[in-house]
């Protein structure tokens, strides 16, 4: 954008529309900072509407998630761990575009996740990761929704669990001659056997094979299992 070129967007309009953290978090998300910003719309619009997504999640907390006697959740809790990890490596180098796309993943995993204990620290965990892009919404929510005690910017980053870090569960691929008919979930480092037996319960390999002998079994460890008649 230059005044030369006549295509100057005035950033008090958009600030008055969207708010200093929508018009921050698009910014920060759609470019490295040693890159242009190509100004888009469409963009600073969805990162208004993700303001709000974040504002009715963080008001979760209170009505029925914090309360909620639900199971551990170990699946979000190890994905929230390990995004608190990589956002802060990302803000250290400067990375924010990829500290932005992390905590997108994350929003989507807690909104799917069920009520629990693990997604209600996963909300409060959420105003820490976001406050340094979104530092207005982090503080606000924290006030209205009383997601901690004291201001988000007096807060210490969220600890993590280095045995959280590590994934102890792999997607196994199941093909039949050399075509994939379904995926499973197996622990990392499953023997041969038991991804062999993962494979053949499935019902949609069954549905492939229609009756075919097997012939061959082929496994690659943590990656598939190939099957050929």
């Amino acid at each position: 954008m230059s005044k030369s070129k006549k295509n100057v967007v005035d950033p008090d309009a958009i600030i008055a529309r969207h708010g200093a953290d929508a018009v921050r978090w698009f910014m920060l998300s759609d470019s490295p900072p040693e890159r242009d910003l190509p100004w888009s719309d469409a963009g600073i619009e969805g990162c208004a509407r993700f303001v709000q997504r974040l504002w009715r999640l963080f008001g979760q907390v209170g009505a029925g998630g914090a309360g909620a006697d639900a199971e551990y959740d170990k699946a979000l809790d190890r994905r929230l761990h390990q995004t608190v990890a990589a956002v802060a490596e990302d803000i250290e180098a400067l990375s924010f575009n990829k500290a932005v796309a992390r905590i997108y993943e994350l929003v989507g995993a807690v909104e799917k996740a069920p009520l629990s204990s693990t997604r209600s620290d996963a909300i409060r965990k959420l105003a820490i990761l976001v406050s340094p892009m979104m530092p207005h919404l982090a503080e606000e929510a924290r006030a209205t929704y009383g997601l901690g005690i004291g201001l988000v910017a007096e807060s210490a980053w969220p600890t993590v669990d280095p045995a959280l870090l590590v994934d102890d569960e792999v997607t196994i691929a199941i093909q039949h001659m050399g075509k994939l008919r379904d995926t499973v979930t197996a622990p990392k480092g499953a023997s041969k056997e038991d991804l062999e037996a993962l494979a053949l319960a499935s019902a949609n390999l069954q549905r492939s094979l229609d009756g075919a002998a097997v012939r061959k079994v082929i496994v690659v460890a943590d990656r598939l299992v190939n099957i050929v008649t």
